[in-house]
């Protein structure tokens, strides 16, 4: 069951960056980033929210390691700790905000806990 959980979230983790790095205008209304006057947005769509995790979500299925998925887990971790802290002090919308967040800690959570002592 383990082995199953860790390949769907890396498969998730592929998903969700490929929305990023394929469809960056998409992903930036979804998060309620707007443009400027430049294309430099759409640029770093596809590198942070794009590229950054379709190779760390193919890279831990190639390593198919339990410590690669306990470090996807860790990415997981800081994004949910950046999130919950951006509700605190940037006030986005909330309802939204706690839904990546809440994504964002389920699977940190899954990823360290069940694989952490696998790896050591």
């Amino acid at each position: 069951m383990t082995t199953g959980l860790n390949v769907v979230a890396a498969i998730l983790t592929i998903g969700f960056g490929l929305f990023g790095f394929l469809a960056p205008a998409f992903t930036a209304a979804s998060l309620d980033l707007a443009p400027t006057d430049s294309n430099m947005g759409l640029s770093e769509m596809r590198a942070s929210v794009g590229g950054l995790f379709v190779v760390t979500g193919a890279v831990v299925l190639l390593l198919n390691n339990p410590m690669g998925y306990v470090m996807l887990g860790v990415v997981y971790a800081g994004a949910a700790l950046g999130r919950f802290v951006s509700v605190v002090l940037d006030n986005p919308p909330l309802v939204k905000a706690l839904t990546f967040g809440g994504i964002e800690l389920v699977l940190a959570l899954w990823l360290i806990l069940a694989n952490f002592n696998k790896a050591t």
